[in-house]
């Protein structure tokens, strides 16, 4: 997965190596196992591990810190980006979103709406 200007690749093992002006991922990079996919805002990453959880990194403000979001961030099954924020839908069909507010990081507006999510 590519961000504006950095990558981060899911190897055989399920790790991660992550490289470029976000990617670096040192703070974030032991916990990086059993990773099943990658998304990318303009500056930060966000990974699904198997057990259904998300560490993101990068970039705060763009989506590099989900720790307002961490404790919803539970039996993720996919995950979608703006240039700025994300969006993870989970199995019950639920959608979590962090990031910018004014990028779509701010979801609460609509929150009630959004049911039995399929795809972002």
């Amino acid at each position: 997965q590519a961000s504006d200007s950095a990558f981060a690749a899911i190897l055989a093992d399920g790790s991660v190596v992550s490289w470029g002006a976000c990617g670096d991922g040192s703070a974030v990079h032991k916990r990086l196992r059993n990773v099943q996919q990658i998304q990318a805002t303009s500056s930060a990453f966000a990974a699904i591990l198997a057990d259904g959880s998300v560490i993101s990194w990068g970039d705060l403000g763009n989506g590099g810190d989900s720790s307002d979001v961490q404790s919803q961030l539970k039996n993720v099954q996919r995950i979608q980006a703006t240039t700025r924020a994300f969006a993870a839908i989970l199995v019950d069909g639920s959608l979590v979103t962090w990031g910018d507010p004014k990028a779509g990081g701010e979801s609460s507006q609509v929150q009630d709406q959004l049911k039995n999510v399929q795809q972002v």
